[in-house]
């Protein structure tokens, strides 16, 4: 009876959760996604994690179900997170790839998305860390999802030297009842950014956007987005996006049209030859910040209250220009981040002895 009362219970809230959609233009509602890769991750306020294929350039959004209740609230700290992450899936460590990490809204578990082994053999995996350490595999023959397909996503080419198919999504945010999606397309202004509706029922081509980088001295419009947030400057949501070596720009939602383009303004310049991997926004003694990871300038703390007043950076500078941050020394090797609470964040971070921990850091 119990079960039947759970079963019951899980319908009617797929159900309620599309009810308002046509019933024509929904995404159909399926068991067990099959992921080619798992890679950008976001959650909605309500649990409904989204869940990016680059492979095949769609977008799952997976309904967890059980799998996301029933461990300790929380995320607790685990040394050599990589090496116990490949003895839970049977391979070596050398085999694990995590490609992203984000918080549950509601129970505070972190959620790991992992490639297991390499090339067309690699296999994804979605992982569950509660509060007392234990790490869980997802089922995913037990998730419900929907899902959508990228209309324009590059050509798959694993010869070329940089395969665009991979960078078809780079990053993804929930926020207002629609899904941002950063990633490249297969068109000449290949960089995107699309606004997409949930329940899912299909995706437009996008909007294509272009930034001057100051530190290129040029416009582009191939570059991907590379991380972003969705961040309200004076009163209306932007996202603030960053770049390769390293431009800080933002984009008013308001302007995500299909088939437009859009040009960025440019806030910061915050150094060359880095990427950017991540970033949250979080509140500190009444202030707001952007934290943002980088794979050679370390984390900075970027304060937000210039983000209105900026000047937009529309000629050549040779290093840093516009906003400026503040790096924590004491964050070393960042690659992934999330806000955990309200005093703390989730990392994975590299030692430089090559281990990949899994650390809570209260926010600088």
């Amino acid at each position: 009876m119990r079960s039947m009362l759970l079963k019951s219970a899980l319908v009617l809230t797929v159900l309620v959760s599309w009810s308002g959609v046509p019933a024509a233009e929904r995404a159909a509602v399926a068991t067990g996604p099959t992921f080619k890769s798992i890679g950008p991750m976001a959650f909605s306020p309500d649990g409904v994690l989204f869940a990016g294929d680059t492979q095949s350039a769609a977008i799952f959004a997976l309904d967890l179900g059980k799998a996301a209740t029933g461990g300790a609230a929380g995320t607790k700290a685990i040394a050599a997170f990589d090496q116990k992450v490949a003895a839970l899936l049977g391979t070596d460590v050398r085999e694990i790839t995590v490609t992203d990490l984000v918080v549950h809204p509601k129970t505070r578990n972190a959620f790991a998305s992992v490639m297991r082994g390499q090339g067309n053999n690699a296999k994804a995996a979605l992982l569950r860390i509660d509060g007392a350490g234990k790490i869980d595999v997802v089922a995913f023959d037990q998730v419900q999802y929907t899902k959508v397909d990228l209309p324009n996503a590059p050509a798959a080419n694993p010869e070329a030297r940089q395969n665009a198919r991979t960078q078809s999504i780079t990053d993804m945010a929930f926020v207002d009842g629609r899904l941002y999606v950063a990633g490249l397309s297969n068109e000449e202004f290949s960089s995107k950014l699309r606004s997409v509706s949930y329940p899912f029922s299909t995706v437009d081509n996008g909007t294509s956007v272009e930034i001057f980088h100051g530190n290129h001295g040029q416009f582009e419009t191939r570059s991907p987005v590379y991380t972003f947030v969705p961040y309200k400057v004076k009163g209306e949501t932007n996202l603030i996006a960053g770049y390769l070596c390293t431009p800080l720009v933002k984009f008013p939602v308001s302007g995500l049209k299909p088939g437009a383009k859009v040009m960025g303004t440019t806030i910061a310049e915050l150094g060359n030859r880095n990427r950017p991997l991540d970033m949250i926004v979080y509140k500190k003694d009444g202030k707001e910040f952007l934290l943002m990871s980088n794979n050679s300038r370390g984390v900075m703390k970027i304060p937000t209250e210039g983000f209105a007043t900026a000047d937009g950076i529309t000629k050549p500078v040779s290093d840093k220009a516009g906003v400026s941050y503040e790096t924590i020394t004491a964050m070393k090797g960042v690659e992934q981040l999330d806000l955990l609470d309200a005093g703390n964040s989730i990392v994975l971070a590299r030692t430089d002895a090559g281990v990949l921990n899994l650390d809570v850091v209260a926010l600088p």
